[in-house]
């Protein structure tokens, strides 16, 4: 520790302050200007074999508002705040060095564990969470972050066997899934994050980029959603920075995989920006149903509907009760949409991270309400995928803090009833925020995700009937890893031509998989689009 220092920096115009002088072991802290809108942290000098520093930021009635972790392999670190434009006064930093127990490459002993247990379970089921009394599984109170998702967005800590190993400091984590760096700069382009810009004023269209583009700028936690067998709808999504995407709404052409602004198209209250949420279609009354999401600090409850047909935008009053949600699943059935699991806001007022209950939005009546459902229900969970099979809906996957999920759930819409499924083959490793998308009427696909230490990019086919995973091996596939992108499938002979010619049976009748979007857990984020028929897979 000789010669080691800590700094804070808050802003171009002055010179570093120091938090933690040379030599000095323990406990130091610094007060932040009211005017700045960024902290910068650095250390100096020689880092001992077994030190961590541990940094926190408390507002002035000492409530923490972010805490991370600087190691010998993040020395820096960087925190934007934008609530009205700066911190309030009397806002502190504090740093405290610590034994972290690292080792000889200055990787802790913690993030070893969850790195290099990851392991498939071999049984057919995932792993479960142990639950308490009325099924429900109590967490820690957590510091939301001012920034980007929040707290209760951040990605789980990896699950790998029945004892879960696991990290603590959900804020190391954030820092590896999203670091600092530069802006997007076009198609394919990645970008390093600090973090996120406060939404201004109130529910609006969010103001449009200065230059015109031709794509998308690169993004994760958005929504992709056809709309017929040449359309689909891009909504909201976070990107650059932490930022949320000043381009929020985006309509694909697949004839020519040709992109179109679409926010100034549809009239009426745009949705606020947004991550989390979720866009449903369906194609009787031809609308899209907006649902849930977070954007800092606040989460959503509330029901957008674009009519694609007039395009205009509505936002319901609907009677009945929904929590705010974020990373939730909503399933189209019989007209009605079916919205299970998710994240609640932090502070939360339940007494779980997570949600384990299902909701269903009635558009005909306007109006929420909770079905009686029988049978073991899944653990609380959020950013999981659900698919419509044959009246039922498979779930799969998941995480609530610090547990991730590989588990395969099933209920059916008919007896409202939820069951385990037993699954055979190999299943995938436990993970969330996962791409999924139908393939046919007894088939789904699941790719990539976050399994809590890294994105993934393997690829899996799930058989409802016979409950078996196949793994997928295909190159276009698992060229990258990414978590938080979109998988949808369209029957579009415009763009595969031969392939879609051969494929006439029901089980192909979507020939086409696109996935679009996602980041890398390196701090890049994406703004390609992949196409590839399914004939493909089943080669």
């Amino acid at each position: 520790m000789d010669g080691f220092s800590i700094y804070a920096l808050f802003g171009l115009d002055e010179a570093p302050r120091e938090v933690l002088g040379v030599g000095k072991s323990g406990r130091g802290s610094v007060a932040v200007p009211a005017s700045v809108q960024q902290v910068v942290l650095f250390t100096r000098g020689r880092w001992g074999s077994c030190t961590c520093v541990t940094a926190e930021l408390r507002d002035a009635e000492k409530n923490p508002l972010l805490s991370a972790k600087l190691t010998p392999l993040n020395k820096s670190l960087c925190w934007e705040y934008w609530e009205d434009g700066v911190w309030s006064s009397g806002a502190t930093v504090t740093v405290k060095v610590g034994q972290g127990g690292m080792s000889k490459d200055g990787v802790s002993d913690a993030e070893l564990t969850v790195s290099r247990k990851e392991v498939t379970p071999q049984g057919s089921v995932g792993p479960r969470v142990a639950r308490e009394a009325h099924g429900k599984r109590k967490r820690k109170q957590e510091v939301q972050e001012d920034d980007g998702p929040g707290q209760e967005n951040l990605c789980p800590n990896g699950a790998a066997s029945e004892n879960t190993p696991h990290r603590r400091g959900s804020k190391t984590l954030r820092g590896s899934l999203f670091p600092q760096g530069d802006e997007n700069s076009g198609p394919g382009a990645s970008a390093r994050t600090p973090q996120t810009q406060k939404p201004k004023g109130r529910q609006g269209k969010t103001p449009t980029q200065t230059a015109p583009l031709d794509s998308p700028s690169g993004r994760w936690g958005h929504t992709l959603c056809p709309i017929d067998p040449q359309t689909a709808i891009l909504i909201g999504g976070q990107g650059s920075r932490m930022h949320f995407c000043k381009d929020p709404m985006w309509k694909l052409c697949t004839e020519d995989l040709s992109w179109v602004p679409a926010e100034t198209l549809a009239e009426g209250p745009t949705p606020e920006a947004r991550i989390g949420h979720t866009a449903t279609y369906d194609p009787e009354s031809r609308r899209i149903f907006v649902f849930g999401g977070s954007k800092n600090k606040k989460w959503f409850n509330d029901m957008h509907i674009l009519d694609t047909q007039s395009w205009r935008w509505s936002m319901v009053e609907a009677q009945g009760k929904v929590p705010p949600l974020a990373y939730h699943s909503c399933s189209l059935f019989r007209g009605e949409l079916f919205v299970f699991g998710g994240v609640f806001p932090c502070p939360n007022p339940e007494p779980d991270g997570c949600s384990d209950s299902i909701y269903i939005f009635s558009p005909e009546m306007a109006i929420w309400y909770q079905p009686i459902v029988t049978g073991e229900r899944p653990a609380p969970r959020s950013g999981h995928s659900a698919c419509v099979i044959q009246g039922k809906i498979f779930i799969f996957g998941g995480w609530d803090t610090p547990v991730c999920f590989n588990d395969m759930n099933m209920l059916d819409l008919g007896l409202m009833e939820f069951s385990t499924v037993k699954t055979y083959g190999t299943p995938p490793s436990p993970r969330s925020w996962h791409g999924c998308a139908l393939l046919s009427d007894s088939r789904f696909l699941v790719h990539g995700g976050y399994n809590g230490n890294n994105a993934l990019n393997d690829t899996f086919i799930f058989n409802t009937d016979t409950s078996s995973w196949t793994t997928v091996v295909h190159s276009r596939l698992s060229s990258v890893p990414r978590a938080g992108h979109s998988i949808i499938t369209m029957s579009t002979s415009s763009l595969e031509g031969p392939v879609a010619e051969q494929d006439q049976d029901s089980e192909c009748t979507p020939q086409t998989l696109l996935i679009f979007g996602g980041g890398d857990n390196e701090g890049s984020f994406f703004s390609d689009l992949i196409t590839m028929p399914l004939e493909e897979l089943r080669d």
